[in-house]
């Protein structure tokens, strides 16, 4: 058999062997929530489509969860109302592993590249592994909506803006129209100075939602005068899923979490994040700054359930991105491929749910806390700038120069390198000059 030949049944073989302890470590590891948001979703839909009620008025029965996305989120999701319970459950699993998918093929494949590695076998093995990521089978499980807002995010941030394109920021408009929280994109343009990109975002975002006010007058007033206010409906802020700098807030104490404190913390954490994220963008690095932006995300946010976290999921492909870009065997390839194997550790361990009864305490504050940690740790630390050239071609990664942005500890690309191929010395001439 050829070394070809062998190689690639080797490669396959490694897959399977992986995916069955996957499937394995997910029938151990797995909490079953029985499509637990999917049934809220569709009931909710079901009630206002079928039954005559309102939709902000529909709880799960025997429980205070509600349907608590804007108008345009049920415009969207209105087919589900005329699908069976089965129908709806094989479109949000389909939705979510395609969505996903696509978001780590894009963020993969240039690692795949640069390194040599076979690209489908890269990609296997890290579907294999986003598969055992906790906030991914939560999202997953509970039928969450997180993989697609994701996506239309990358859409922008990985594919439109680096081009240019007209069109960007559509995708952050959607997003923030079927849920408010990815509205802190449109923060993100507007801070690193993209107008006409925040603009689009903006008009895609208020034309979605003046649409469904339009076509559902009565639900729109309701979310926008009642619903949105009714916090209750989200859950309890000191519950330990709640992986937000409020919910390390309310777990300190539960009885009367200090708002001013938290307020401070957010504040702070702004700040650094605005900082950063025009750090990337000087360095021209959409691809950080949609991982900074989705960790600060989940960081403020009052409520970040676990399953909220597959925003960090780019942060820890770049730190394999930059990892492999590094010389080998240098200090720095082995800090960072160890700080992405540690923050997949820990984001696949449900190390959090054994404070769940309990998490007073030192231990409590530290591990019960662990993904926050993670997501600061994401925010401050991940590296910024071009990963370097190909490695296949057995040339080592072209330091970039020093600038003001990288005397702070981020690289950035000063001029093309000589070694880059004409065209590609052309775009990224223009890319710098437009910048």
């Amino acid at each position: 058999m050829a070394q070809g030949a062998r190689r690639t049944v080797g490669q396959v073989v490694a897959v399977v062997v992986l995916a069955v302890a996957v499937t394995a470590f997910l029938s151990v590891a797995a909490v079953r929530h029985g499509f637990f948001d999917l049934h809220v979703y569709r009931g909710a839909l079901v009630w206002w489509v079928h039954d005559g009620g309102e939709i902000y008025d529909y709880l799960k029965p025997g429980t205070q969860y509600g349907f608590t996305y804007p108008p345009f989120a049920a415009l969207v999701m209105l087919p589900m109302a005329y699908l069976s319970w089965h129908g709806a459950i094989v479109v949000s699993v389909a939705a979510g592993v395609a969505t996903a998918a696509v978001l780590i093929w894009w963020l993969l494949d240039p690692v795949s590249r640069r390194a040599g590695w076979t690209r489908w076998f890269a990609f296997a093995v890290a579907l294999c592994l986003a598969a055992a990521f906790e906030p991914m089978r939560e999202t997953i499980n509970f039928g969450q909506v997180n993989t697609l807002l994701l996506f239309l995010v990358a859409v922008d941030l990985l594919r439109l803006l680096p081009r240019d394109s007209r069109w960007a920021g559509v995708g952050i408009g959607l997003a923030t129209a079927i849920k408010l929280t990815p509205g802190i994109f449109l923060i993100y343009l507007l801070a690193t100075g993209r107008w006409r990109a925040a603009l689009t975002a903006t008009g895609t975002a208020a034309g979605a939602t003046v649409l469904a006010a339009a076509l559902f007058p009565d639900a729109a007033r309701e979310f926008w005068t009642s619903a949105l206010w009714n916090t209750g409906r989200v859950g309890e802020l000191a519950f330990v899923s709640n992986q937000s700098l409020r919910g390390v807030v309310a777990r300190l104490d539960p009885q009367s979490p200090s708002t001013l404190a938290w307020l401070a913390l957010v504040a702070a954490t702004v700040a650094l994040w605005i900082r950063r994220s025009r750090a990337a963008v000087a360095a021209g690095d959409e691809a950080a700054g949609l991982a900074l932006t989705g960790a600060v995300m989940c960081l403020v946010s009052p409520v970040t359930w676990v399953h909220h976290l597959v925003w960090l999921l780019p942060g820890l492909l770049l730190l394999v991105d930059h990892g492999m870009a590094a010389p080998p065997r240098s200090r720095r390839r082995h800090l960072l491929l160890a700080a992405a194997t540690v923050g997949y550790g820990f984001l696949t361990s449900r190390i959090v749910w054994a404070w769940e009864q309990d998490f007073s305490g030192i231990d409590g504050f530290l591990f019960g806390n662990t993904y926050v940690w993670i997501s600061l740790a994401l925010l401050a630390f991940l590296p910024l700038g071009r990963r370097g050239e190909p490695l296949d071609r057995g040339e080592p990664p072209v330091p970039a120069g020093r600038s003001a942005v990288e005397a702070a500890g981020v690289p950035q690309l000063d001029q093309p390198d000589r070694r880059t191929p004409a065209g590609e010395r052309h775009r990224i001439g223009r890319l710098l000059t437009i910048r």
